[in-house]
C-alpha cells in the first residue's frame, strides 16, 4: 500500500506543481529570442513559482504578421511582445503598446542602464517609451585575413575612408581575384545610416521631411556606383547560398555586418574558415547597428504588471543578460554586463581576436537615431532606386529626386 502510495504522488507531481501556478504569462517571440525566455524560465519559475511561463515561438516574418493580427483583433495577445528594430517604428506609431516610462513601470528610471541609441529607438513622439531594448547589433567589418595578406593590404587601409576601402578592393581583385563586397547595395546600406542629425532617422526628420535627396543618399551612390563600375561587387544576393558560397572559399573579402555575424559565420554559414576571419571597425568611423530586439506589452494584455516583471528580468538582470549573451550571440543592450570578463575573452573563430571589446565600443558609441514606420517602404524604394543606377545607369539626382516619396504623417 506504501509503495502504491509513493507511485501515485509521483505520478500527481507534475499535474499538482501545474495547478500551482494559477497564473499563465504568455511571451511571443522569434528565433532565438525564444531560446533566449526559456533558458530565463528556471529563473523566473524561482522568482515567480506561482505563475508559469508560456513561450510562442514564431518564424521571424510570421511572428511579426501574427502580432499585428493580434493587436487589430484583439485576440491571442501576448503578455510580452518581442519586436525586432526593421518592425519596431511600425509597432511603435500604431499606439498598441503600454507607454513604459509611466506607472506603474517607470522605465526611464532604469535608463541609466541600456545602451542610449536603442532606448531612443522606442521612444514615442510624446516622449514615452513604447518598449525596451534587450540586444543590440553593432556593426564592424568583418574580413578575410588570408585574402588581405595576398593582396599586401592591411585592416588599416580598408578602414581609413570610405575611399580607401574602395581602392582597397580595388588592389584585392587586382591581386587574387576576390571581391571586395557581396553586393554594391552594402556600401549604400551603411553610408546613409552615417552623420545623422539629433533628431533625424536614415529617410526621415522629426517632421517626417523626406531626406533622401541629400548628400548623405548621393554619396552613398555615387560609392556604390562607384564599385560596381570596378568590378568590385559580386551581385550575390543577400542570404542566396551563392553568397554563403562565396564567404567559405574566400572570394568575397569582406562583410559588414552587426556581431551576431561572427556566431552565423561560425555556426553555419562557414564553419570551416575558422581562424582566416577577422574584424574591425567599420570604414570611414561608421557607428551603424545591424538589427537588434525589444519587449513590448499591449496595452490589451491580461497581465500587465507580471509582464514587465518578466521584461525587467531579461532587460536589467545582468545574469541573464550574459547568459543569452554566451548561448545566442545576442549581444547585451544592458551596460551593466560591460565589463565582464566575458568581453576580453578571444574568439577562435577569428583568429583569436578580442573582437568583443571592438563591439563594446561600438554599442556605445552609436547615436541615437529615429525610427519611423514608413522605413521599411522607404528602404524598398531606394534599393529600386539604387537598381536604376547600378543597372540601368540612370544619374543619381534623377534616381534619388524620382522616388515617389512624400511627406509622412507623424
Amino acid at each position: 500500500m506504501q509503495r502504491r502510495h509513493l507511485l501515485l504522488a509521483g505520478l500527481l507531481a507534475p499535474v499538482l506543481a501545474k495547478a500551482s501556478a494559477t497564473t499563465t504569462l504568455t511571451a511571443a517571440a522569434f528565433p532565438s529570442v525564444d531560446a533566449i525566455l526559456r533558458a530565463a524560465r528556471p529563473e523566473w519559475n524561482r522568482r515567480r513559482p506561482d505563475v508559469a511561463l508560456e513561450v510562442v515561438p514564431r518564424e521571424p516574418d510570421d511572428h511579426h504578421t501574427a502580432m499585428v493580427t493580434a493587436i487589430a483583433t484583439s485576440s491571442h495577445l501576448p503578455d510580452v511582445m518581442a519586436i525586432e528594430l526593421r518592425f519596431l517604428g511600425r509597432f511603435v506609431a500604431s499606439g498598441a503598446f503600454e507607454d513604459l516610462s509611466r506607472p506603474p513601470y517607470n522605465a526611464f528610471d532604469h535608463r541609466a542602464h541600456w545602451v542610449p541609441f536603442a532606448l531612443a529607438q522606442a521612444g514615442t513622439a510624446t516622449g514615452g517609451l513604447a518598449a525596451v531594448p534587450a540586444d543590440v547589433a553593432p556593426g564592424s567589418l568583418f574580413y578575410r585575413n588570408d585574402v588581405l595578406a595576398r593582396s599586401g593590404i592591411a585592416a588599416a587601409d580598408l578602414t581609413r575612408s570610405w575611399e580607401s576601402f574602395v581602392a582597397s578592393g580595388a588592389r584585392i581583385r587586382a591581386a587574387t581575384g576576390a571581391h571586395l563586397i557581396a553586393h554594391a547595395q552594402e556600401l549604400k546600406d551603411v553610408i546613409i545610416r552615417c552623420g545623422l542629425g539629433p533628431t533625424e532617422g536614415v529617410y526621415f526628420d522629426r517632421g517626417a521631411r523626406v531626406l533622401i535627396d541629400t548628400p548623405r543618399f548621393h554619396r552613398a551612390f555615387a560609392l556604390a556606383r562607384q564599385a560596381r563600375a570596378a568590378g568590385l561587387d559580386a551581385r550575390l544576393a543577400p542570404w542566396s547560398s551563392e553568397r554563403s558560397e562565396a564567404l567559405r572559399r574566400g572570394t568575397v573579402a569582406t562583410q559588414m555586418m552587426g556581431s551576431w555575424f561572427a556566431g552565423h559565420l561560425s555556426n553555419w554559414l562557414a564553419p570551416t574558415t575558422s581562424g582566416l576571419w577577422r574584424c574591425a571597425p567599420l570604414p570611414d568611423g561608421a557607428r551603424c547597428a545591424w538589427g537588434g530586439t525589444f519587449y513590448a506589452i499591449p496595452r490589451r494584455a491580461p497581465h500587465k504588471e507580471l509582464a514587465f516583471e518578466l521584461i525587467r528580468l531579461m532587460t536589467l538582470d545582468r545574469d541573464t543578460q550574459l547568459a543569452a549573451f554566451k548561448l545566442q550571440n545576442s549581444f547585451p543592450a544592458l551596460l551593466d554586463t560591460y565589463q565582464d570578463s566575458f568581453f576580453e575573452q578571444p574568439i577562435p573563430f577569428l583568429g583569436g581576436q578580442q573582437a568583443r571589446l571592438l563591439w563594446r565600443d561600438a554599442a556605445v558609441a552609436i547615436p541615437p537615431f529615429l525610427v519611423q514606420k514608413l522605413d521599411p517602404i522607404a528602404a524598398e524604394i531606394v534599393d529600386s532606386a539604387l537598381d536604376e543606377v547600378l543597372i540601368e545607369g540612370r544619374d543619381i539626382p534623377t534616381a534619388l529626386g524620382h522616388t515617389g516619396l512624400r511627406r509622412n504623417r507623424p
